[in-house]
């Protein structure tokens, strides 16, 4: 006999796990932690099958059945007929009285025993990500007392022994001794309306829409097939796109004494089953299951009911098959999902309300949307970023495909760096025929679009300037929750006046090639090293400017006894800075100014849930403590200045006097992008910092509401849940147990060693590779000249108390956070990286020697030990 606790209400449910209450199961638990609207009901576990299985001596017969069934044989006469013997015995089973007894007694408990009720098959491996099982096995709807409960149940079971059933589970490759029936029993909900919804289009494959099929009375009509229901269809912001009626000449309806029918619905087809408002409604709740059960990952088939008040959820399981979504000419090709250049700013496991906005980013900003703005026809709906295991990867395959099938580009021309495969396209002659004409023609779009928008950054950038300055002045506890929520859509639209200078200086590094190529011309094989020597210290690149800025504040404390004695104590406070230091202090002065200017900065600062300088001045102001020792900034120049001196002597030697003139102005032209570039993104992290500020004040209210547990876990919601919560259509019931679910996910996503790329499902690592004896590492010299040191590996720049004046940095990739560390380093050694990005830019600037690009480093040189770092060769040299 079985413990008590046979029947499971939701919670137990949860607890217990799918591998007791089945899938269908313990996802209906789910989405009633997280609150969802869902019938009152419990599921009877798997282990009451075993128990029934036991009872009536069926497991020998099952076991030596499930032997004999094959793909081959399933369909023969005599194995159908074995198949019914099966089921009869089952249906004519004795049901266990101690399990009947406790199954009675709790959903009279619950308050449902004496209502209609819907008894549904619930296996164990029943709609899980592996198998979907979708109409496998049975489920009865309008069950009416004790005895058709039990009946309902045993059917229940023996569906799982069905041909179809049976077939299903040979093809998914799932063993009959991996599968038990737990049965779901719930309160049947009175529908007006019915029917599915999916967070993707199954039939095309789209993944930025949300399908709806609906039919008035119960949903069986519409799952079955029975009927031609309306289809709505919205886009990723939940605006209606499409509505088709269908005809509707039927509906499910209870009969009296038990069961369904299917009834004519005369008049049904002119009329829409859901009112526009109860559309979005409904796709408000169909996105918030996408988060909540599909961690924004996973899309879902979802079923459900209109009682004519509220939408209540019946079923939900993940979408186990749909077409790919891709160009034609990519159908025979993998999808290549890489994080190359997003490593860079985004290598962490994302809060859901960060990815959020950076896919939103991305989209915005991203390449496709270059090829998009000429004119080139791109596939509507196009999704080519993912979020896999947290963390954030964009499709190469439509990259590569795009680049080429727009602009002529061959795969492989990366200025991003990264190590990923390369797709498969006859590039030759890119530029012949009409097609060739029309790719110079999008190029030439690109050309004017760059400079159209990058005529007057000056004047975007400060229309930005003002427009987050009277924002930060502004106060936002004082506006209403919908305020709120509107104050996101003003800084969206303004986000959107500025995308186009961003994105055209964010281009504006590219004449850095034709310079590489000039060079080469005179100097082979050394056109890339007198290219990046030529450039040190000449611009005037804000992520460079603020590492200078922190060294010339450490030279300020060193020479300033107060401000020693307060970043010198063991219980050295960094926020009581302000009050710690007296206003006649000129470091205060100075560093108060550094606030000011880039206080809207931090480490790894695409991720909104990471707290900017100006809340937390924890590492600009350990920096400074860290360089007090060795800052000289003075001296760095005179460096810096000796070394374009020499770069400029070999151009003037090696290169006929009628060509200086052209290479220095291919060199300012290189210079000014790379500090627009850098610049553009400078201002775009201060849209970052106010949206930040926005979103806090709602967690804020939400915790006081005691729908959240602190303000900083809105971060861990998405901005569909916090919309629905402020604009009144959900409780936010259940976001709290959510949102600490999502933080433990977070935290063991994090141990795991994010893959260099995924081709479709299957991850990938760049394997290291060393020459000479495993002495010599090769990558891209990225910044001119030589230095030696001891290695200090860093996985984050919070590590930088390990890193000393003169040690070689070595890291899997950096953001502006780190490029106060490159001032204390000899030299820079990065897994990933192109002659584009940040690190690259800044070590430039800096004039400190950097190879990127080095897949491995971070497992092939070992902390401590001497490494020679070539920059001019791209080589590291362990010795």
């Amino acid at each position: 006999m079985l413990e008590k606790g046979i029947f499971l209400n939701w919670l137990e449910a949860f607890a217990a796990g799918a591998e007791v209450v089945g899938e269908k199961g313990w996802n209906l638990a789910r989405l009633e932690r997280y609150g969802f609207t869902i019938p009152a009901g419990g599921v009877l576990c798997a282990d009451a099958y075993k128990a029934f299985i036991k009872e009536n001596n069926l497991s020998r017969e099952i076991a030596k059945f499930s032997t004999r069934v094959t793909v081959d044989n399933i369909t023969e006469k005599e194995i159908e007929e074995e198949f019914l013997k099966l089921r009869e015995r089952i249906k004519t089973g004795l049901f266990p009285g101690y399990i009947q007894e406790e199954l009675i007694a709790q959903l009279k408990s619950i308050g449902i025993l004496s209502k209609p009720l819907a008894v549904r098959s619930s296996a164990t491996c029943e709609d899980s990500a592996r198998a979907s099982f979708a109409g496998m096995h049975d489920s009865f709807l309008n069950v009416r007392g004790t005895d058709n409960i039990i009946m309902a149940v045993k059917d229940c079971y023996a569906s799982l022994w069905t041909p179809r059933a049976v077939a299903y589970r040979r093809k998914m490759q799932v063993g009959d001794d991996e599968v038990f029936q737990a049965v779901v029993i719930l309160e049947l909900v009175q529908a007006m309306a019915a029917g599915v919804g999916f967070t993707c289009d199954p039939r095309t494959g789209r993944e930025d829409v949300v399908l709806i099929n609906a039919n008035f009375g119960l949903g069986e009509s519409v799952v079955s097939g029975a009927v031609e229901p309306d289809e709505y269809c919205l886009d990723a912001a939940l605006k209606i796109m499409e509505r088709k009626m269908g005809l509707k000449e039927n509906q499910t309806a209870t009969r009296p004494d038990g069961g369904t029918e299917l009834i004519a619905s005369p008049g049904s087809s002119g009329q829409q089953v859901l009112s526009d408002e109860n559309i979005k409604r409904l796709g408000l709740v169909i996105r918030r299951v996408y988060d909540a059960l599909g961690g924004s990952e996973q899309h879902q088939d979802i079923e459900w009911v209109y009682d004519g008040q509220d939408f209540v959820l019946v079923q939900a399981r993940p979408v186990t098959v749909k077409p790919r979504y891709t160009f034609p000419e990519l159908k025979d090709q993998p999808d290549i999902w890489s994080n190359t250049n997003l490593k860079e700013a985004v290598p962490m496991v994302l809060p859901i309300l960060s990815w959020n906005l950076i896919q939103q980013t991305f989209m915005d900003i991203g390449p496709l949307r270059s090829a998009n703005l000429t004119g080139y026809r791109m596939l509507p709906g196009l999704q080519d970023t993912k979020r896999l295991r947290g963390r954030f990867y964009w499709n190469s395959s439509m990259h590569q495909w795009t680049g080429f099938d727009a602009f002529g580009g061959k795969p492989g021309a990366n200025a991003l760096g990264g190590h990923e495969p390369q797709i498969k396209i006859n590039a030759d002659k890119p530029y012949h025929g009409i097609k060739g004409l029309k790719r110079i023609g999008r190029i030439i779009k690109v050309v004017l679009l760059i400079i159209k928008n990058s005529r007057n950054p000056q004047a975007a950038f400060e229309q930005v300037d003002k427009f987050t300055d009277n924002l930060n002045r502004q106060d936002l506890q004082g506006l209403s929750d919908n305020d709120l929520i509107n104050t996101i859509a003003l800084i969206k639209a303004a986000w959107h006046e500025y995308l186009p200078t961003f994105g055209a200086c964010n281009l504006s590094i590219a004449p850095i090639t034709s310079l590489v190529k000039t060079l080469e011309k005179y100097f082979s094989g050394r056109g890339n090293a007198i290219a990046n020597a030529l450039m040190i210290g000449q611009g005037e690149v804000t992520s460079a400017e603020q590492g200078y800025r922190l060294m010339e504040l450490a030279e300020v404390a060193r020479d300033d006894n107060d401000v020693r004695t307060y970043l010198g104590r063991s219980d050295f406070n960094p926020y009581a800075w302000e009050k710690e230091l007296s206003e006649g202090s000129s470091f205060k002065r100075l560093f108060r100014n550094f606030l000011d200017q880039y206080g809207h900065r931090s480490v790894y600062e695409m991720d909104i849930s990471n707290p900017r300088w100006r809340e937390d001045p924890s590492y600009p102001l350990n920096v400074i403590k860290n360089a007090m020792a060795t800052a000289n900034v003075a001296d760095l120049k005179k460096q810096q200045q000796a070394k374009v001196k020499e770069a400029w002597r070999k151009v003037e030697q090696g290169i006929p006097k009628s060509r200086h003139n052209m290479i220095r102005k291919q060199v300012e032209k290189v210079i000014k992008g790379s500090n627009l570039r850098e610049m553009a993104k400078f201002e775009l992290l201060k849209f970052y910092e106010v949206i930040r500020k926005v979103f806090l004040e709602m967690g804020s209210r939400l915790e006081d509401r005691g729908i959240l547990t602190e303000k900083a876990d809105v971060f861990h919601c998405s901005g569909i849940e916090l919309f629905s919560i402020l604009k009144g259509d959900w409780s936010g019931r259940g976001l709290k147990t959510l949102a600490a679910e999502r933080k433990n996910w977070k935290e063991e996503m994090e141990k795991l060693s994010p893959p260099d790329y995924y081709i479709d499902e299957t991850s990938h690592f760049v394997e290291a590779v060393a020459t000479g004896s495993g002495s010599v590492l090769e990558g891209l010299g990225v910044s001119a000249g030589r230095a030696c040191g001891p290695a200090k590996l860093m996985q984050h720049p919070n590590q930088e108390k390990k890193l000393d004046s003169g040690d070689v940095l070595v890291a899997p990739s950096t953001d502006p956070g780190w490029t106060p560390l490159f001032l204390r380093a000899a030299a820079i050694v990065l897994e990933r990286g192109g002659i584009a990005s940040h690190g690259a830019i800044v070590a430039r600037e800096y004039g400190i020697p950097a190879v990127l690009n080095i897949p491995g480093a971070m497992r092939l040189i070992k902390d401590g030990q001497n490494v020679v770092v070539d920059g001019d060769e791209g080589k590291v040299y362990i010795q």
